[in-house]
Order: C-alpha cells, then sequence, then structure tokens
C-alpha cells in the first residue's frame, strides 16, 4: 500500500484515492473489459493523446505533496506522489516552472492554509508512476490508426472546452487520461476514484501555486476506435480543500498503524535470535541468502529434506526486512502441506518474540460462505455493499489481531458481513508476508495486481518453496487452448438472443473447422492473425452485450468461454520465440487449438523481475541448470547445495536391476517380478510402506495380482484413487499409524498428491519401492516439446521426459527420510535406473547404494533392519 523509510510515509496518488474512495458490490455478472496486464496498447494511445494537444498542453508533470503527521512524539512525513496526465494553460497560463518538480510541504493539516518548499536532501526519494491507465490489448496498432480521426475528435473536444463565453475559463486546467474498452458515450459522469484522482493532483498544483480555483478534465477514449468522451469542472480552491483534507484525514489513522507496527516489528526482529542449533551447512544457507537480498540476486538452493530449508529461508529474510532491504516476503508454495510448514515457522519465530502479520491466501472455494462462488448482489448477502464495509472489518482485525489464521478472517467477515476471499486480498496490503500459490503472483488470470500490474520495481522478497514444481505449473499457467465444441455450444447458447454475437462465434468457428479439416492428428501452425482478430471483436461485443443482459440462460457457460477466450488473447500477446502453437484432438473434448508455452523463463521474469530478490529452493534442483534456466536466473545468480544431515547408515537405498517398466516389457511375468520385489520386501519388517507406479493402471494391475495370489497375508493394501478430496487425502494418511500392529502398503502414483510434501515421520512410514521411471506418457505434447529442445539444446528427451521423470522419483524417494530420527529402506524397481543417463542426476546421499536381485534385496533388508 505504502513505503516507510527514514520516517517519511510514501504513496501513490493511485493507491490513496483507490483505496479511501472504493465503495459499491461485489458482482461478478458483468465483464468489464479484458485483463489490465494489457497495458501496452493503451499507453501507446495515451502518449498519442498527449502529443497531439498543442503547445497549451504539458504532459506527464511529476507532482508531489508533504503532509506532516502528528504521531505522538514522531515526527513522521507523508509524501504523496503522482504524476499528471497533462496540465493545459489558458490565454492567461501560469508557466511551468523549473521547480515543477519540487515537493509541496503543507505546514499543518485540517484547514490547509499556507504552504513552502521544503527541500528533501539526504533522503532517498522513489518515484512512483501513475500512469494509472485501465486497458487492455487492442486487435490493432495504434500507431498505424488514421492520425485525423485523433484529431477530430481531440480538437474538436478542445474547442468545446474553450468556447464558452458565458463561463469564466480557469488559468489552469488538470487532465486525467484514461483508455477503455467500452463505448464512451455509456458515461454519464466520470468514474469516482478517477475524480478523486484528478482532484489530488488540482490540490497539489493550487497549493504550490496559490490558485483561488483550477479546472480538472476527465478525458475517456475507446481503446479500439479512439472515441473520446471529456468531463469538465471548475473548482473552488476552498472546496477541494475541504474534500482533501477529509481524504487525508481517512487515511491517516491507517498511515498511523502502519507506523506504529513496523516500529514494533523491526524492533522484534533486531533481538531475533536463529532459534535452533545450525545443522552442519544451514548456517552457510541462512548467511548465503541474506547477502542475495541485499545484492538484488536470485539464489537457487537444493537442499535434502531435514537440512530446514523453510526457517533457513524465512530467518534471513526478515533480518533483511529488520534492515530495511524489503517491505513484504511473499512465500509461495505449490501445494497446501508447504503453506502449513510455513505458518508454522511463523508461529516458531512468534514464540521466540517476533511481531509480524503473516496472511495466508485461502482459495476461494474453500472459504466462500456459499456452497459454490456466485459473487454478485442476488446470490449473496456479503456482497451488496462489501467495498463500504471492508475497510472497517480489515482495520478491525489489524488492530485487534496478532495471528490472522483463516479462522479469524472468517470470524471478522462475519462481523461486518463482508467476503472473506476479497477480505483477505484486502489484509495482504498491510500484511509483512503473504503465504499464497504460486498463481496469486505469476498466473496472468489471477495474480495480485495491487502489487504487481505497475511497471516500477519493489523491493519484494519472493521465497519459492518446492521450486521444481514451478517448471511445468508455469508451462501451464501460459499456454492457453480453445476447444471448437465449446466455441459451437455457446453459438447455440447466443442465436435466439443475439443475432450480432451469435455471427461473431459463427465465424471463430468457421476459422477452427477450417483449421480441422487440415489436421489429422496434430498439426503446428505458423500463423492464427485471422482468427484473434476475430476472438477480439467477440470479446467487445460480448462485453457490451453484458452490460444489458447479464442473467440469461446459459449464462455460466457463455462466460467461462469468455474468460477462455480472453486469456487466449492475453497469452497470444505475450507470445515470443518460446511459444509454439498447434492443433490436435483431445479424448475428451474433441477439437482444440493451443497455445504452448515451451520455456516459462520470459515470462516468470516478467513478474520476477518485479520484486528485488528471489530464493528457489527444493530438495529436487538436478540438474541445476535446466531449473536456473527454466526459472528466469540469470548466469550471475547464486546455486546452493547443501548437505544432508542424515546418517546415510540409518538408510538402505537398493536398485532392482532386473525388472523393467517399459511399455514393451508390461506383461505378466515382469507384474509378477514387482510383487515379489514388494512382498519380500514389506516381509522383513512389521511397519508402514508406500508403493509408487507409472500409472494408475500399473498399480491396478499389480493389486490385482495381490489380491489373486492364495497366500496368508500379514498387510493391508490400501489404494489412492483418483481425484481424491482433501477430506480422502488425509483419511488415507492417517491410516500409517506408527507403531502399528499389522504391516500397511499403500499403492500410489508417481507424481501423485502423495508422492511430495507429505509427513509421515518416525515409524509412521519406513519403506518407499519405486516402480518405474516416473516418464511422463509420450504424447502430442510431449513430442512437441522433445522436438524444441532437440532443435534449440539438442537434448530433447532430457527436457521433455528425463528431467520430469527423475524429479517424480526423487521426490517420492524423500517421504522415507524426514527427521534426524527416521530410518528407512527405498527400492527402486527398473533397470533404466543403472544407465549413466539416469544416475548423473542421483544426488549426493543417494551414494552408495546396492544393486540387487529378489534374493539379495531379501537378506540385505534383513542385515540393514538387524543392525538398525
Amino acid at each position: 500500500m505504502f513505503q516507510i523509510k527514514d520516517n517519511v510515509i510514501k504513496i501513490s496518488v493511485r493507491n490513496l484515492v483507490e483505496f479511501i474512495l472504493k465503495s459499491g458490490d461485489l458482482d461478478n455478472r458483468r465483464v468489464t473489459g479484458r485483463d489490465t496486464e494489457a497495458m501496452r496498447e493503451g499507453s501507446k494511445l495515451h502518449r498519442k493523446i498527449q502529443k497531439r494537444m498543442g503547445s497549451e498542453y504539458h504532459p506527464e508533470v511529476p507532482l508531489s505533496i508533504i503532509i506532516p503527521l502528528d504521531f505522538k512524539e514522531e515526527e513522521v512525513d507523508l509524501l504523496i506522489e503522482g504524476r499528471a496526465d497533462g496540465i493545459i494553460y489558458n490565454e492567461n497560463k501560469i508557466e511551468l516552472q523549473d521547480s515543477e518538480e519540487d515537493m509541496i510541504v503543507l505546514t499543518q493539516v485540517g484547514p490547509i492554509k499556507s504552504s513552502s518548499e521544503k527541500e528533501m536532501e539526504g533522503q532517498d526519494q522513489i518515484q512512483i508512476s501513475n500512469k494509472d491507465i485501465e486497458v487492455i490489448k487492442s486487435n490493432e496498432d495504434i500507431d498505424n490508426i488514421d492520425d485525423n480521426i485523433v484529431d477530430h475528435f481531440m480538437f474538436d473536444e478542445f474547442e468545446k472546452l474553450s468556447s464558452n463565453e458565458d463561463e469564466e475559463k480557469p488559468n489552469v486546467i488538470i487532465d486525467e487520461i484514461k483508455g477503455v474498452y467500452f463505448d464512451v458515450n455509456f458515461l454519464e459522469e466520470p468514474i469516482k476514484v478517477h475524480k478523486a484522482q484528478v482532484m489530488c493532483y488540482a490540490y497539489m498544483y493550487a497549493v504550490k501555486h496559490k490558485l483561488d480555483k483550477i479546472g480538472i478534465r476527465l478525458t475517456y477514449s475507446n481503446i479500439e476506435t479512439e472515441n473520446m468522451k471529456y468531463f469538465n469542472e471548475t473548482l473552488e480552491f476552498v472546496e477541494l480543500e475541504q474534500w482533501f483534507v477529509e481524504v487525508i484525514n481517512e487515511y491517516k489513522k491507517w498511515a498511523a498503524w502502519q507506523y506504529q507496527w513496523r516500529l514494533q516489528r523491526d524492533a522484534s526482529i533486531e533481538k531475533l535470535e536463529f532459534p535452533f542449533e545450525y545443522r552442519p551447512g544451514q548456517k552457510d544457507l541462512v548467511t548465503g541468502v541474506y547477502k542475495t537480498i541485499i545484492r538484488d540476486k536470485k539464489l537457487f538452493i537444493e537442499a535434502p529434506t531435514g537440512v530446514g530449508k523453510t526457517i533457513s529461508t524465512i530467518f534471513p529474510t526478515l533480518k533483511a526486512m529488520g534492515a530495511e532491504k524489503t517491505s513484504k516476503i511473499f512465500y509461495l508454495t505449490a501445494k497446501t502441506i508447504t503453506r502449513t510448514v510455513a505458518e508454522d515457522t511463523y508461529r516458531l519465530l512468534v514464540a521466540k518474540g517476533l511481531r509480524i502479520k503473516v496472511v495466508t491466501i485461502t482459495a476461494k472455494d474453500k472459504i466462500c460462505v456459499l456452497d459454490k462462488p456466485d459473487c454478485n448482489p442476488v446470490t449473496c448477502e456479503r456482497a451488496k455493499g462489501h467495498f463500504d464495509r471492508v475497510n472497517d472489518a480489515v482495520f478491525d482485525l489489524l488492530w485487534n489481531e496478532h495471528d490472522i489464521s483463516r479462522e479469524l478472517i472468517e470470524q471478522y467477515a462475519l462481523k461486518h458481513m463482508v467476503c472473506p476471499f476479497e477480505m483477505s486480498l484486502d489484509i495482504t496490503n498491510w500484511a509483512d508476508s503473504v503465504i499464497c500459490d504460486y498463481n496469486y503472483v505469476f498466473d496472468p488470470n489471477v495474480y495480485l495486481r495491487r502489487f504487481f500490474q505497475d511497471e516500477k520495481k519493489n523491493d519484494y522478497v519472493f521465497l519459492i518453496d518446492e521450486a521444481h514444481n514451478l517448471v511445468e505449473r508455469a508451462r501451464e499457467m501460459y499456454s492457453a487452448s480453445l476447444f471448437k465444441d465449446d466455441i459451437l455450444a455457446v453459438k447455440k447458447i447466443m442465436k435466439p438472443l443475439s443475432k450480432n454475437l451469435e455471427k461473431r462465434f459463427e465465424a471463430c468457428n468457421q476459422d477452427l473447422l477450417k483449421l480441422k479439416r487440415e489436421c489429422e492428428n496434430y498439426k503446428v501452425i505458423d500463423n492464427i492473425g485471422d482468427f484473434v482478430i476475430h476472438l477480439m471483436r467477440l470479446l467487445t461485443d460480448y462485453e457490451e452485450y453484458t452490460k444489458e443482459h447479464s442473467n440469461f440462460e446459459g449464462s455460466d457457460k457463455a462466460l467461462e468461454i469468455y474468460f477462455d477466450i480472453r486469456h487466449f488473447i492475453n497469452m497470444y500477446e505475450w507470445m515470443d520465440d518460446k511459444y509454439i502453437i498447434y492443433n490436435d484432438y483431445d479424448e475428451e473434448r474433441g477439437f482444440r487449438i493451443k497455445l504452448l508455452c515451451m520455456d516459462p523463463s520470459n515470462n516468470l521474469l516478467t513478474f520476477l523481475e518485479k520484486g528485488r530478490s528471489t530464493v528457489f529452493f527444493s530438495a529436487t534442483l538436478l540438474p541445476i541448470h535446466y531449473y536456473k534456466e527454466q526459472l528466469g536466473g540469470k548466469e550471475e545468480d547464486y546455486a546452493i547445495y547443501a548437505p544432508s544431515p542424515f546418517d546415510t547408515n540409518k538408510r538402505l537405498l537398493m536398485i532392482g536391476n532386473d525388472v523393467s517398466t517399459k511399455y514393451t516389457r508390461r506383461n505378466e511375468n515382469e507384474y509378477v517380478k514387482i510383487v515379489n520385489y514388494i512382498e519380500n520386501l514389506v516381509m522383513q519388517r512389521t511397519g508402514n510402506y508406500l508403493v509408487f507406479f507409472p500409472s494408475y493402471s500399473y498399480m491396478q494391475q499389480i493389486y490385482s495380482l495381490f489380491t489373486e495370489r492364495d497366500i496368508d497375508k500379514s498387510y493391508e493394501v490400501i489404494l489412492q484413487k483418483t481425484n481424491m478430496t482433501e477430506m480422502q487425502r488425509e483419511e488415507f494418511l492417517e491410516q500409517f499409524e506408527e507403531n502399528g500392529t499389522i504391516t500397511k502398503i499403500g499403492f500410489c502414483v508417481l507424481g501423485g498428491v502423495f508422492s511430495e510434501g507429505i509427513d509421515l515421520t518416525n515409524d509412521r512410514l519406513i519403506g518407499v519401492i519405486i516402480v518405474g521411471t516416473g516418464l511422463p506418457m509420450v504424447c502430442n505434447e510431449r513430442e512437441l516439446f522433445r522436438e524444441y529442445y532437440d532443435r534449440t539444446k539438442n537434448a530433447g528427451f532430457d527436457y521433455a521426459y528425463l528431467y520430469v521423470g527423475m524429479n517424480k522419483v526423487l521426490q517420492s524417494a524423500g517421504r522415507v527420510i524426514r527427521t534426524s530420527d527416521d530410518t528407512g529402506v527405498i527400492l527402486l524397481l527398473d533397470e533404466r535406473f543403472m544407465n549413466t543417463q539416469y544416475k548423473n542426476l542421483f544426488p549426493r546421499e543417494w551414494y552408495p547404494h546396492e544393486v540387487v536381485n529378489v534374493d539379495k534385496m531379501k537378506f540385505g533388508v534383513q542385515d540393514f533392519w538387524n543392525r538398525t
């Protein structure tokens, strides 16, 4: 929300007005334009408008004001900064002075009657851009539009502005330009926060130049048509001053709270000590993280389970926060369990004296008060007037609570009758650390725009847990698909409702039909420009339609395809040489067109560079060059391998080299061998075991053999099911009890929910068997990856299959040794593990290991348990 440095609180004009003046309902029924990430086209139009305004128009004028705030005995200044899109000077104009960028300093607030200039020597000023244009990417190149169109609208409206002789014209007019996708003729008055923004600039300017009155103008321009509409008003300084003082007084309580909280937080960080005795190599890890943040770099950490990655990254980052190197920590995870570990780590430090506000973002569908999220005032009473009440709800919680849990958010959301999910997002503005899924930072559809939509670099630190997951997740985030049958289905929905929209959907359907006729299996495509233009026209018309028709039969399906198309267009705009476009057939949904992100590094960098520093960490980042390359690392970024703290004598690793899971060897003979391995291993000691298989079908084959064999079984087999709920997963894991009287064997799938991120410590798990090398199934997409990386890296198999598969194996093997007290066995079943390309990916702690057959394995396991 704002930054504090050297007793100066800094906030942009935009953030100030959007925060204080937000109001109204939550309403998902109307689409409000394409993704605001696509500011580029609007910025072109923005600059074009400024360029054509003539000599009376001064563009991009920075304005600032300093307001002393009375925080008991502390001398604190509030610095409000921004950049007026334009200042218009009429005949009796005030000349723009060289000192235009100087700060305006107010000696008092409420009422404000005097101003003077104050030098800010020795203070490290942060200039915050205020190019606040709410735009999305256009289907046209603005630079190629006929200039006469812009000239006509621009100067026609400017003439109107100056032609009213019955009204005394203000000498100075502050202009705010907004690029939009909707038809500007629908606007009957300026949008409230836009007007507030220009009023702030007008006040700043009027104070500096001691004006009795000043003009404001809101310039709205449609990005696609360049049609324009103006709203003009002349404000008396006395009224403007009264309004501004009310805004500042409303904001003062927030500034006061944040300032006092920061003092408490930093004082507690200064006293904070590392809560454990350092393990071997752990102190170097902590030091490495701190130095990385200080030097504005990225760090890649491969650290085996038990090293203490979470505390070793959070602790030094907090120390950097206390040294004013970062104002916010984002702890990013892929799974719920790792989020819980981060929360527990913060609680541990709080118990040691840390004062910190941490919020975890819970997914909307999990925290919503409805059975299914439907955010509008008709279906949810909390959506009605949500924005009128949410600030009070957030302040109430921040003032009265320390540990911001999900339960507390739900409690205060109920008290103030607001949406708990949206409230949690607002709390992130004030929290010191945010724990959330990757997508809240990197996904172009749901990322936290309040932190990342501006171009400026911030001092955020990103701690990315289980970073190996981010490669595949990022590829998914930055890819996009459209299915022909979905387009056709929504066309039928719209047919009786809008002939125009039916026509738009039909044009897109015909484009896909043409591509389908040319595609037998899959086909890579070079150019889809016409199709994208048709999609853009469809979006524009759909947005116009929903202004008047938000609810209609089939609207859910129509809205779903709208968002799919919007994402497709956004990703098309992001495309570079790290993408391909192809068609193929999905088994369930039919013919599709897909924008496939082959390498997500450039896209990830777009977001990573919004922060100061990033620390990637995982137990499996091998080979490190692959992850550095795919996750946006640079040559100068650091990498650390943390040694394992475990005693290798408490772990037995074996490779069964007389079996194979290759497709050509999948037969009953191989299945029987694998059953023999599993039975002979688990019969050596009563306990809990997990067996990971390459697929559900393979798992079922082995399970069938287990149930058919007529032997005295002293064990129970528990199967992972597809699409398990969170409760079902918990029930599955609860069956693995410590000190059980019967052996339990969990049959799971490699790469599934139980292959990483779960902690079955001590005797809750004493052995893991991994059947196969984890290679992904051969499919069109994997083959496209292989072809791409054969062409670009001469390593297609490694990039498309090997690295992905071995990461699953390493993660699954990591389930058995979780703490220094754990003892267990790991058995790898596939002859390919003996190949050099696989062994090169073995971590250091996998040495030594033994190559076995069934008999050798049985005696080796007996000996291991006897001596441990």
